[in-house]
């Protein structure tokens, strides 16, 4: 069994100067291939649900499956509640089986993100395993503007919270199609130097690869989130698969043919986590 925590996987990745990949999932198909490319590289891996995901399918069913995968899993894997609002989304996520929970107040004050962060946080501790919270907000391209995270309010929130991760808004944004923009690192050095929580990027598909490659090594950010590149990826595969034989209708073997693309894909981000 190598169901993990997100502090079993991101302590060696801080003292290891590397990264670990969150990969958000959006069903059964890219789960497992996530897994057969974390396993092909020999490395772990974070599987992330997200509220795209838990629309789509019910929690108790998602940690079933995570767990699953992870129970079978020759590296660790990590099953991950990802961008969770509220403390009974992240209580239903504990009870469904999932090993690390993401707590998402930046949207809100400083003193109610803080206070209501802690609470998961010592939920989460209580139950023996991780939480991480976001400070700043990383915005959405085309959609809401980031706040950058101020150095004093991650130090203070690293402290009074006492999460295992902290996600930082520092130039990322999400569901980026392209990496043309890059990570501010004045601002990551400013935030390093008062705190040594490791640190989040969510928004990874925007960042270029070779300074994700860098910053693994350089810096004390341990987890780089990756979703839209790898959506794109399975979008691909999946319109190529369906129009390679119109009169094909099985979806087993239309999804099937996803596979393989899904964990090369993946296997590329996953080399970015290097260092």
């Amino acid at each position: 069994m190598t169901l993990a925590t997100l502090s079993d996987v991101l302590q060696p990745a801080l003292k290891g100067g590397y990264a670990v990949a969150g990969l958000v999932t959006l069903g059964w198909e890219d789960m497992r291939a996530f897994v057969a490319a974390a396993e092909a590289e020999e490395c772990p891996v974070i599987l992330q649900a997200g509220p795209s995901c838990r629309a789509h399918t019910p929690l108790p069913v998602l940690g079933k499956m995570l767990r699953h995968l992870a129970e079978g899993a020759a590296v660790p894997v990590v099953a991950h509640l990802d961008h969770a609002y509220t403390f009974g989304e992240c209580q239903a996520a504990l009870d469904a089986g999932f090993t690390s929970l993401m707590f998402d107040g930046s949207r809100k004050p400083l003193a109610q993100n803080i206070d209501e962060t802690a609470k998961i946080a010592e939920m989460a501790h209580g139950a023996g395993i991780s939480c991480e919270g976001e400070i700043g907000f990383v915005g959405y391209a085309d959609g809401e503007r980031s706040a950058g995270t101020d150095p004093a309010e991650a130090a203070a929130f690293a402290t009074q919270t006492g999460v295992d991760a902290m996600a930082v808004s520092v130039g990322n944004v999400h569901l980026q199609q392209d990496q043309s923009g890059g990570l501010h690192e004045d601002r990551i050095a400013a935030i390093q130097a008062v705190t040594d929580v490791p640190l989040v990027i969510h928004g990874g598909s925007g960042v270029p690869a070779a300074q994700r490659q860098r910053l693994a090594r350089t810096t004390n950010i341990c987890k780089f989130n990756i979703g839209t590149e790898l959506r794109m990826a399975f979008g691909k595969a999946l319109r190529d698969a369906v129009t390679s034989d119109p009169a094909r209708f099985d979806r087993v073997q239309i999804l099937q043919d996803t596979h393989e693309p899904m964990v090369k894909a993946a296997r590329n981000v996953l080399r970015t986590m290097r260092g």
